[in-house]
């Protein structure tokens, strides 16, 4: 499923800068390219052809912007083989997410199809978020602290998750060190964007990787893409960051009887 969003920042709002426009992923590669961010709504990427199945459409796991089997195993951190540079990012980006402490703002997601789905979202840290989706996608995603519901107005179904099992912890947590509390398996920057690359791998489940794309000038987080272990990709960015605005706390009340028959 999926689906992560969060240097000190110097502007109230930032918006994010225009970038050239990739095709879609292709199954069972991550792709590093990023997606196109513009001021304007982005232009709808088609299904493949010989797709029947509709944009939005619930059983598309690709419409959630996070992976459910995220969990906290994995093989030895690989802090040891970065040399200073590389640490001095992950030091930078780490500073960005800890300093981030509320944002609002679109995003605009691509699953594994190529399908494309957006919305907007509210961070209110620590461990909330609600991203909400554009017709004619049906999904509503919460998390208010420590557990994740997956809405599905069409269907008038919630599935509830532990906050834990997502990468969403990593944008949500109030404090965070790339290089203590995650296994970083990569980390690079050029004029554009800073890349980091995390990894974690469960016996059960296989192997999910979570790789984040920062501006190389503010720290500021562009997007992020998901691998499930299938090898499948779900791409978000980000964009009209808003640091400043306070989201309502009732965007993050999850009701656990709405459901209950």
């Amino acid at each position: 499923m999926l689906a992560m969003a969060c240097a000190t920042l110097v502007a109230a709002s930032a918006m994010a800068d225009d970038v050239p426009l990739p095709t879609p992923a292709p199954r069972n590669r991550t792709s590093s390219a990023p997606l196109a961010v513009t001021s304007t709504p982005p232009v709808a990427v088609p299904a493949p052809a010989g797709s029947d199945a509709q944009p939005g459409a619930s059983s598309n796991k690709g419409l959630f912007p996070f992976s459910l089997s995220f969990g906290k195993s994995g093989p030895p951190n690989l802090a040891a083989a970065f040399d200073g540079r590389q640490r001095a990012l992950l030091d930078k980006v780490s500073l960005y997410l800890t300093s981030v402490q509320t944002l609002v703002g679109d995003f605009v997601q691509i699953g594994p199809d190529g399908r494309r789905v957006d919305g907007i979202f509210s961070i209110q840290k620590p461990g909330k978020v609600r991203f909400r989706y554009n017709p004619p996608s049906p999904i509503d995603i919460i998390a208010d602290g420590s557990s994740v519901v997956v809405r599905d107005r069409s269907l008038e179904t919630s599935d509830y998750y532990p906050l834990s099992q997502t990468p969403l912890r990593y944008l949500l947590a109030d404090r965070i060190d790339l290089l203590r509390d995650t296994n970083v398996v990569s980390v690079s920057a050029d004029d554009t964007f800073i890349t980091v690359v995390v990894e974690e791998t469960q016996i059960m489940v296989g192997t999910n990787r979570l790789m984040m794309m920062f501006d190389a000038r503010t720290s500021a987080l562009k997007q992020w893409t998901v691998t499930d272990p299938q090898g499948l990709d779900t791409t978000v960015a980000i964009y009209h960051l808003d640091t400043v605005k306070k989201p309502d706390p009732n965007l993050f009340v999850i009701n656990y009887t709405e459901n209950l028959k």
